[in-house]
């Protein structure tokens, strides 16, 4: 891992730029140290490991969520999926759901190692499809023996955010809200454009589209809600062999063998991650839940309920990140 020098934390700075090392590539981060004090502990301070959904870069939208999680008291690492964004890796704007779950846990272990912060206070954050990643990731986790040597942080607590948690029910939901003649085509589209791919061309597909396009989303409004998040490293492309992965991709089969806090933040109009699986999920990880009358984007960085969405997180993470007299994580009496 290398961290560039920067400024002095302060409210308003630049976050510092860090890079790790995550099976072949190396994967781009940003660091904002907090900026108060609150969660202070004799091991120092929580950091917060966050990644952004299908096809997103942490310059579209990740930023706020993090200088609020500053702000608060917890470190962030914000970083880019390999083939994303910043990060290394090719081809681009390629999908696979085990390389994104090894990406996780190098941040996690990235996070763990920067100045100042409590190796056993780390949470896991993700949205969208990454927060379905976190019940894997954090099931896995739970799951590592302690003693081991290849353990060097703890996570101490999960945000999941609108996830995509299975991808099955994600698909039949796709045929509900754009028929299934719109899926059909995207399919299609798909199929040419790995012919393409074999034959010299991009091999890619728009990520997002408008209804009656070809695009990996087609569903009315979101090609709007994604341009309105887009930083300068996000493009509107996307490998289309992500979508023969979705339907096998359940990542919350993994909740139920969570053994650590979890919220899970569900908008009940969701369309592109259904709702109704989220909460099964929840329920199965004995989670936090937290319901916003909204879809998908209704959390988003100037949308109605960000600020809502925030302060539940925050609100989650003071119970369950406070250092008792001991020095340890002070665990709420309903806690596991």
């Amino acid at each position: 891992m290398s961290l560039r020098d920067n400024p002095a934390p302060a409210a308003a700075a630049e976050p510092a730029t860090v890079t790790f090392r995550s099976g072949d590539e190396d994967c781009h981060a940003w660091y904002f140290p907090a900026v108060s004090e609150d969660l202070e502990g004799p091991a120092g301070r929580p950091v917060a490991v966050m990644a952004h959904g299908f096809g997103g870069t942490k310059d579209s939208g990740l930023e706020p969520f993090a200088r609020a999680y500053a702000a608060a008291g917890i470190d962030v690492l914000a970083f880019d999926f390999r083939y994303f964004g910043a990060s290394g890796g090719r081809p681009r704007q390629r999908v696979r759901m085990a390389e994104q779950l090894a990406d996780y846990r190098a941040a996690v272990l990235a996070a763990a190692r920067l100045p100042g912060v409590d190796p056993r206070r780390v949470v896991l954050w993700g949205v969208s499809l990454s927060g379905g990643h976190v019940f894997a990731a954090g099931a896995a986790a739970s799951a590592t023996a302690p003693h081991s040597a290849e353990v060097q942080a703890a996570l101490a607590a999960i945000v999941s955010v609108t996830p995509l948690v299975d991808g099955r029910a994600a698909g039949v939901l796709a045929v509900r809200e754009n028929g299934l003649a719109g899926v059909l085509r995207g399919t299609l589209g798909a199929a040419r454009a790995r012919l393409a791919g074999a034959t010299g061309g991009s091999g890619l597909i728009p990520l997002v589209g408008r209804p009656g396009e070809v695009a990996a989303l087609t569903m009315d409004g979101y090609y709007d809600s994604y341009q309105a998040l887009a930083g300068t490293t996000w493009r509107n492309e996307i490998d289309p062999s992500v979508l023969m992965q979705l339907p096998g991709y359940r990542p919350a089969r993994a909740a139920a063998t969570l053994n650590l806090p979890v919220l899970a933040q569900i908008a009940d109009f969701d369309r592109g991650a259904p709702p109704y699986a989220a909460a099964k999920a929840a329920f199965a990880a004995r989670a936090e839940v937290r319901h916003y009358p909204c879809d998908h984007f209704g959390i988003w960085p100037g949308n109605p309920f960000f600020d809502a969405a925030v302060a539940h997180q925050l609100l989650f993470l003071r119970r369950h990140l406070a250092v008792g007299e001991s020095g340890g994580t002070r665990a709420p009496a309903e806690s596991r």
